[in-house]
C-alpha cells in the first residue's frame, strides 16, 4: 500500500508501544495487561470487580484471565463489599502496590519523553482525532451508515 492509512499508522503504532511495555514489565515479572490492570485499580479504596473491565474498557471475559493470573501471583486480593453484599472489591497487595508503582513511573517516563519531542499543539490535536476515532467506533457511526 502506497499510502498509509489510519488504522494501519494506528495499528503499528500501538504494536510498537505494547512490545515495549512488555519488555519493561518483564524486567518486573508483569505483563503489560497486568501492569494497565493494576494501575485501574485504587490503591486505597479497591475497585469493584464489575467496574474494573468498563474501566479499562475491557470485556469482563478478557480481563477474568488477567484477575484470576494477578490473584495467584499475590498482586491482588477479592474482599466483600461492604456497600454491598453480593459484590466484590479488588484490592491491592504490598505486592501489587509495589508492583503499580513500578508500571506508574513507566508510564509517567514513556509520556515525559514524548511530550519533550511533541508540542502541546500536537498533542492536543492527537487526543482529538484519537477520541474523534474512538466516538465515532463507539457509536457505531462507521458500518452502520446507510451509505452506499
Amino acid at each position: 500500500m502506497k499510502d498509509k492509512t489510519i488504522d494501519y499508522v494506528l495499528r503499528t503504532t500501538w504494536l510498537t508501544v505494547n512490545k515495549m511495555y512488555n519488555e519493561e514489565a518483564a524486567k518486573f515479572d508483569i505483563t503489560m495487561a497486568i501492569g494497565f490492570t493494576l494501575l485501574s485499580i485504587d490503591p486505597d479504596d479497591g475497585t469493584p470487580s464489575t467496574a474494573l473491565g468498563p474501566k479499562m474498557g475491557m470485556e469482563a471475559t478478557s480481563l477474568s484471565r488477567i484477575v484470576k493470573t494477578m490473584q495467584e501471583r499475590g498482586l491482588i486480593e477479592r474482599r466483600p463489599n461492604p456497600e454491598d453484599g453480593r459484590g466484590v472489591l479488588i484490592h491491592l497487595t504490598a505486592l501489587g502496590k509495589i508492583k503499580r508503582d513500578l508500571s506508574k513511573d513507566k508510564v509517567l517516563k514513556f509520556n515525559d519523553a514524548i511530550r519533550k519531542h511533541i508540542s502541546q499543539e500536537k498533542l492536543n490535536h492527537f487526543y482529538e482525532v484519537a477520541e474523534t476515532i474512538n466516538e465515532m467506533v463507539c457509536n457505531k457511526k462507521i458500518y452502520n451508515t446507510k451509505t452506499p
